[in-house]
C-alpha cells in the first residue's frame, strides 16, 4: 500500500501541484518567520553583549528637576555631593569620586539628546525620533572606544562635530565642511571634524548620530558639569559586585547601577520579549494563511478520490481493508505534506534572507551576524506542514475508506446522502447561530465584549463555512438570469456548473471568504476610525499650523519667542504640560496663552468664560468638574511642581476638546513653577489663514532648523490619522499570503473540474460549442465561485466590524460607523479579476481538448 501511495503521487504530480504551493506558502511564512526573528534576535543579543563586554558597572541618571521636588527615594541613598536635591543628573565630581575607588579602571560618563542634522537642502536626514547627539570621549591615546572613525577625529573644540558615516553620506558631507545641526533650541553651525562608524543602536534604527565637545553637550542637554550615564571599567581581577557596591554609595538618589553584566541580560530579555510579539504577529497571519490552505488541500484529495473511486474499489476487491485505503490517502498527504515542506522551509530561509535586506533598504542597519536556523525552526516548519496536509487529507482519506468495491463500480459512491447533507446543515446553521449570538451580546457589553466576540466570531466563520455549499445555490441563481441574458450559452453553463458539486464551490469560495472577511473588517474598522479621528481634528482645531520637534520632544522656550516675532502671525499659544496637585491628587494641564487659545482650538464653554484666563483664573473640562464635585467660581487650594502652594479660582468649564488637557491654565501662572517647562507643540494662527509664504515665514523665524517641523491642517491630519492607513497597508500585504492561497484553490478547482468534465466538454464542442465559448465558460465559473465567496466575506467582515466599533466607539468621540463602498467595490471588482486570471490555464487546456479523445474519456 506504502508503494501504491508514493506511485499514485508521482502519477498525479500536476494535479498535487497547487497543494505544495500552498502548504510551500503557508511553511515559507512560518519557517521565515521564525529564522527572521531568530537571527535578529541573536544578532542584537550580540550587539549587546559586544557593547558591555568591558563594562563592570553601568550608572544611569534621570533629570530630577522634573519630580517637582518631590521625594522619589533613589537607591543610591543620597552617597553623592548632589544628595537628594533636584539634579540634571550626575556631577563630574561624582564621576570622579567613583574614578578613585578601589578596583576601577575608568570611568566614562555621557550625555545625550535630540540632534537632528542637515542636507545640502536643508531637510533633516534621519528619521527623528532617532536621531541622537552625544558628547565624545577620548581615553588616554585620544580615541573613544565607543567609536571607530574612518575619516578625520573626534570633535576638541566647541565648534566641532562628528558624524558616523550613513549620516555623512545621506548628507554628502566631508571633513572639513560646515554642518548644520538644530536640537530643540536655535540651530547652530560646527565643522565635520571626522567620520566614524558605530553600532549604535539609534543609527542602526535609520537614525543619525553627532558627536559634540562635552562641554557643549552638556550645555544643550543638561547642565555643565553634568552626565546622564556614566560606564565603569575594573582592574583585572577586580570583582564587578564590589565595585558596584562602591559605586552605589557614591550615587545621588537620581541614579542606579548595575553591572555591565546584568545590563546585557536586561536588554537581551527587552529585546526576546520585544520579537516575541512580533513573532505572535507573523505567526498568526501565518496560521490564517494555513487555514485557508487547508479548504485548497481537502479539496484537492476530495477531487482526487473521487476521479480514483474505480481505482480504490479495485484495492478494496482485491483484499485490501478500509483502514489500508485511508491509510494509503493519508501517506499521499504526508508524502506531499514533505515534500511541500521541504520547499517551502527553502523558501522560509531566502525569506528570512530578504526581510533582512528589505529592512535594510529602508534604512534600518541590522547588526551584522549569521542566519540562524535553530531546530525550532526547523520541526517548526515540517510539523506544520506535515500535520496541516494531513488534517486537511483525514476527511477525505476516510470517504475513500468507506467506498464499498461493487457500488463504486457502478460509480453509485458519488450521490450525497440526504441525510449527510442534513446534518452537516444542521451544525453549521447551530454554530451560526451561537456564534451570532455571541457576537451580538459582546457587541452589547461594549468594552468587556470583545473575547466573546472573537469567540462569536470563529463559531460564526466555522458554521458559514459549513453552510456555504447551501447558500451557493440560492446565491449563485441571482446571477444565473444575467449570466445567460449577456452571455448566452456559456453564462447559463458556467451557473450550472458553479452549483453542480456544491461541496466543492463551498470550499473554493470558502478561502476566498475567509480572506475577505479579514480585509473587510480591518478596512471598515480603519476608515471609520480615521474619519473619526479626521472629524476630530477639523472639528476641533482653528489654528493653521501645529510646531514640534521631528524627534516627538519638547521644544525650547526660544522656539516660542521666535515664533511669536515672524510676520503674519495672529494668534500663537504653546501647549505646555504642567502638573497642577488639589489636595493630594495630581491633575494634568495645559499652560496655554490667554485670549489666543480661542482662536486657536473649537473650545465651547458650559459656564463662566475662558477670558477669566487673562485673569490668572483656570478652566476645567465639564467632565472633571462633575467627576470633582468643583463649580465655576470655586478657589482650589494647589501645589505646583516644584513644590510651592497656592490657589487658584475656576472661572470657566468647558466640553472636552481632544488637542487639550481637561485643565486650563495661563501660562504666566506656572511660569515662575517651571524650571525646565516642556513644550510639546506650539499652535499658530495667520493672517488670511495658511500660505505658503506664511509656513516659510514660520521655518524662517525658527532658524531653519532642520529638528522642528512646520505643519499646516492637511499635515496634522496626515499626522494624527495617517498612521491607520499604514497599519491597514500592512495588514493588506500579511493577509496577502492568505489570498494568493485562495487564488490557487481556484486555479486547482477549475484545472481539476475541466479534467473529469473531459467527456463533457467533448460532447459540447461536438454538438457546436466552439473553443472560445468553451473558455468563457470556464472564467465565467471561475468568476462565479470568486465573486460568490467574496460577497460572503464581505457581509461576514461588515458585521464583525460593526461589532468590534460597538466595543471601541466609546473611546473615540464621534465614532460613526462608515462603510466604505468604494473600496468594497474593489474588493469585488479585484475578486472577479482573480477569478478571470485563475481561469486562464484551465481555460486554455479545456479549449485544447481534442472532442473525440475527450469523447471516449471514461
Amino acid at each position: 500500500m506504502f508503494r501504491t501511495a508514493l506511485r499514485s503521487v508521482l502519477a498525479h504530480k500536476a494535479r498535487l501541484l497547487m497543494t505544495v504551493l500552498a502548504v510551500m506558502l503557508g511553511v515559507a511564512f512560518v519557517s521565515g518567520t521564525l529564522v527572521f526573528t531568530d537571527t535578529l534576535g541573536n544578532a542584537f543579543r550580540n550587539q549587546s553583549a559586544k557593547s558591555y563586554k568591558d563594562v563592570s558597572v553601568a550608572v544611569s541618571s534621570h533629570d530630577s528637576r522634573d519630580d517637582g521636588g518631590r521625594d522619589d527615594g533613589g537607591p543610591g541613598g543620597g552617597g553623592g555631593e548632589e544628595g537628594g536635591g533636584r539634579n540634571p543628573g550626575i556631577s563630574a565630581a561624582t564621576l570622579k569620586k567613583i574614578g578613585a575607588l578601589d578596583g576601577v579602571s575608568s570611568v566614562v560618563g555621557r550625555v545625550d539628546g535630540f540632534a537632528g542634522v542637515a542636507d545640502q537642502d536643508g531637510k533633516l536626514i534621519g528619521s527623528g525620533w532617532s536621531n541622537t547627539g552625544s558628547n565624545f570621549v577620548p581615553a588616554k591615546d585620544g580615541e573613544d572606544p565607543a567609536y571607530t572613525f574612518t575619516e578625520g577625529a573626534g570633535p576638541e573644540r566647541d565648534n566641532q562635530v562628528a558624524l558616523d558615516r550613513t549620516t555623512a553620506d545621506k548628507g554628502g558631507y566631508q571633513v572639513g565642511d560646515t554642518v548644520r545641526v538644530g536640537t530643540n533650541g536655535p540651530v547652530r553651525e560646527f565643522t565635520l571634524s571626522g567620520v566614524f562608524t558605530t553600532e549604535d543602536g539609534a543609527v542602526n534604527a535609520g537614525g543619525s548620530l553627532v558627536l559634540f565637545d562635552t562641554a557643549v553637550a552638556q550645555k544643550l542637554y543638561l547642565e555643565p558639569g553634568f552626565f546622564k550615564d556614566a560606564t565603569i571599567s575594573a582592574d583585572p581581577g577586580a570583582s564587578d559586585a564590589a565595585v558596584l557596591a562602591g559605586v552605589k554609595s557614591l550615587l545621588p538618589d537620581n541614579a542606579e547601577a548595575q553591572t555591565g553584566k546584568q545590563l546585557a541580560d536586561d536588554q537581551a530579555a527587552d529585546i526576546e520579549s520585544g520579537l516575541s510579539g512580533l513573532n505572535q504577529i507573523l505567526l498568526a497571519f501565518a496560521a490564517i494563511a494555513l487555514f485557508v490552505g487547508v479548504f485548497l488541500i481537502s479539496n484537492t484529495f476530495t477531487m482526487l478520490v473521487a476521479q480514483r473511486t474505480r481505482e480504490l474499489a479495485l484495492l478494496r476487491a482485491v483484499g485490501a481493508s478500509r483502514r489500508q485505503v485511508k491509510r494509503s490517502v493519508l501517506t499521499e498527504a504526508a508524502v506531499v505534506g514533505l515534500i511541500a515542506s521541504a520547499v517551502g522551509f527553502v523558501v522560509g530561509l531566502g525569506l528570512a534572507t530578504g526581510l533582512r535586506s528589505a529592512m535594510g533598504s529602508f534604512g534600518a542597519q541590522l547588526p551584522a551576524g549569521p542566519l540562524v536556523v535553530s531546530p525550532t525552526a526547523v520541526a517548526a516548519a515540517f510539523g506544520v506542514g506535515v500535520l496541516i496536509t494531513l488534517l486537511a487529507a483525514w476527511l477525505p482519506a476516510r470517504r475513500a475508506a468507506k467506498i464499498p468495491p461493487v457500488a463504486a463500480m457502478s460509480s453509485v459512491h458519488g450521490l450525497v446522502t440526504t441525510k449527510s447533507l442534513v446534518v452537516r446543515n444542521s451544525i453549521g446553521a447551530g454554530l451560526t447561530l451561537i456564534g451570532s449570538a455571541g457576537i451580538f451580546a459582546g457587541a452589547a457589553a461594549g468594552s468587556d465584549g470583545r473575547m466573546l466576540i472573537g469567540a462569536g466570531a470563529f463559531l460564526t466563520m466555522i458554521g458559514v463555512i459549513v453552510l456555504i455549499p447551501l447558500l451557493s445555490r440560492p446565491v449563485i441563481a441571482l446571477v444565473r438570469p444575467l449570466l445567460r441574458g449577456v452571455f448566452g450559452v456559456s453564462g447559463k453553463l458556467a451557473a450550472q456548473n458553479a452549483v453542480r458539486n456544491p461541496r466543492r464551490t463551498g470550499a473554493t469560495a470558502s478561502a476566498l471568504a475567509i480572506g475577505l472577511t479579514l480585509v473587510t473588517g480591518l478596512t471598515v474598522i480603519g476608515v471609520t476610525v480615521g474619519r473619526a479621528v479626521d472629524k476630530a481634528t477639523t472639528d476641533n482645531i482653528r489654528a493653521d499650523y501645529m510646531v514640534q520637534m521631528a524627534s516627538g520632544g519638547g521644544l525650547d522656550p526660544s522656539a516660542v519667542a521666535a515664533l511669536e516675532k515672524a510676520p503674519g502671525v495672529s494668534a500663537l499659544s504653546p501647549q505646555q504640560s504642567a502638573g497642577i496637585e488639589v489636595k493630594g491628587k495630581f491633575h494634568s494641564a495645559s499652560a496655554v496663552t490667554p485670549g489666543d487659545i480661542q482662536q486657536l482650538f473649537a473650545v465651547a464653554t458650559l459656564s463662566g468664560s475662558l477670558d477669566t484666563l487673562a485673569q490668572g483664573e483656570i478652566a476645567v473640562s465639564g467632565k472633571m468638574a462633575k467627576s470633582n464635585h468643583w463649580r465655576t467660581g470655586d478657589t482650589l487650594p494647589v501645589t505646583y511642581d516644584d513644590g510651592k502652594r497656592g490657589s487658584l479660582r475656576i472661572g470657566a468649564t468647558f466640553e472636552e476638546n481632544e488637542f487639550l488637557d481637561s485643565m486650563l491654565v495661563p501660562t504666566d501662572v506656572v511660569k515662575a513653577h517651571e524650571s525646565r517647562p516642556y513644550i510639546g507643540e506650539v499652535w499658530v494662527k495667520t493672517d488670511g489663514g495658511a500660505s505658503a509664504a506664511h509656513e516659510q515665514a514660520l521655518v524662517d523665524a525658527l532658524g531653519d532648523n532642520p529638528g522642528i517641523s512646520v505643519m499646516d491642517r492637511q499635515d496634522i491630519r496626515n499626522t494624527f490619522g495617517g498612521f491607520i492607513n499604514t497599519a491597514l497597508n500592512i495588514m493588506y500585504g500579511l493577509l496577502a499570503m492568505a489570498l494568493i492561497i485562495a487564488v490557487l484553490g481556484v486555479v486547482n478547482t477549475l484545472a481539476m473540474s475541466v479534467f473529469e468534465r473531459q467527456q463533457e466538454i467533448g460532447m459540447l464542442r461536438a454538438i457546436g460549442l466552439d473553443r472560445a465559448k468553451v473558455k468563457r465558460m470556464i472564467r465565467l465559473e471561475a468568476v462565479v465561485i470568486s465573486l460568490f465567496g467574496a460577497v460572503i466575506g464581505v457581509a461576514l467582515g461588515g458585521f464583525l466590524a460593526w461589532a468590534i466599533g460597538q466595543t471601541i466607539k466609546s473611546s473615540i468621540p464621534g465614532y460613526v460607523l462608515v462603510v466604505p463602498w468604494e473600496r468594497i467595490g474593489i474588493f469585488l471588482l479585484l475578486a472577479g479579476v482573480v477569478g478571470v486570471l485563475a481561469a486562464l490555464w484551465p481555460a486554455r487546456s479545456a479549449a485544447r481538448l481534442n472532442m473525440l479523445t475527450a469523447i471516449k474519456t471514461e
